[in-house]
């Protein structure tokens, strides 16, 4: 019998994608996820393999997994998804000390973070003339 199926929360046009526990800081994944918000997803690929940063190929690969459920499970064009929300997410902190002098302690937090990338198809906009094109 199992549950019943859950309604679908994103529009026909959206698609999305998430990865949980990711093991770095939500502020320096922020920091990647603001490179390619709004962007067209073919855009965001590149800066992501170009990028210097560790973390950016995970989310490249959390937003190449977006396009792939666009693609097949919904049926949309791949050439006119754009990137249309990034959210970054507080995951678990793992609690850890660093021995100091004179019998002290420091404590050490390491921090996972949850991503979530929405692709949306965008149809190609005619380019409606200006009132100044039409006088001349």
């Amino acid at each position: 019998m199992g549950k019943p199926k859950r309604e679908r929360d994103l529009a026909d046009t959206e698609a999305q994608a998430i990865t949980r526990n990711i093991r770095v800081s939500p502020r320096k994944l922020g920091l990647v996820a603001g490179l390619i918000r709004g962007r067209s997803a073919q855009d965001a690929i590149a800066t992501l393999t170009f990028s210097k940063r560790r973390i950016a190929q995970t989310v490249k690969k959390t937003l190449e997994s977006a396009v792939a459920n666009a693609e097949n499970n919904h049926r949309l064009d791949v050439d006119q998804l754009v990137v249309s929300r990034v959210e970054v997410g507080r995951a678990i902190v793992m609690k850890r000390f660093h021995a100091r002098g004179r019998g002290r302690s420091a404590r050490v937090e390491k921090w996972f973070s949850h991503l979530t990338i929405v692709v949306a198809e965008q149809q190609q906009q005619t380019a409606e003339p200006t009132p100044q094109q039409e006088a001349a």
